[in-house]
């Protein structure tokens, strides 16, 4: 019974290692599937350009703003 119950902690904890979205059109491979092309995401809000856009413009703002000192403010 034990050896059973570890082999299931050991299946059920390698399944939570993949890699998942939350949302389909997260996922770059899936960009281009009519649920994720406008009209039908504007409804539900799973458009690419909501999940993911403010994400990477956050990222490029962080690496483009030089850190601020007291001559350039």
């Amino acid at each position: 019974m034990l050896k059973r119950i570890a082999i299931l902690l050991i299946i059920l904890s390698i399944d939570g290692c993949s890699d998942r979205y939350r949302y389909t059109c997260q996922d770059f491979d899936h960009f281009q599937d009519p649920e994720c092309q406008r009209p039908k995401c504007l409804f539900t809000q799973t458009c690419p350009d909501y999940l993911v856009a403010p994400v990477l413009e956050k990222q490029v703002e962080s690496v483009q703003q030089p850190p601020r000192t007291q001559t350039n403010r």
